[in-house]
């Protein structure tokens, strides 16, 4: 398992989205990711994401503007 960083602050949806959607279809089941955002609507974006996607949500924090999820690539 590898973890691995998303830096996709200062855009705007969907573009975190897009990214995070591109990086984790070359990554292998359970790989692990920190996504960092800045646009507020992430946090519900990639709640919505990971269910669709059958992705697994570890969890989201907030610091100042930086929005973090942890994410773990699923099958």
């Amino acid at each position: 398992m590898s973890k691995k960083v998303i830096d996709v602050r200062g855009f705007a949806c969907p573009i975190p989205i897009v990214k995070t959607s591109i990086a984790l279809k070359k990554a292998s089941t359970g790989d692990v990711f920190e996504v960092t955002a800045t646009d507020e609507g992430f946090k519900n974006d990639i709640v919505a994401w990971c269910e669709s996607t059958h992705n697994t949500l570890q969890g989201i924090t907030v610091d100042g503007e930086d929005i973090t999820a942890t994410i773990v690539k699923g099958c």
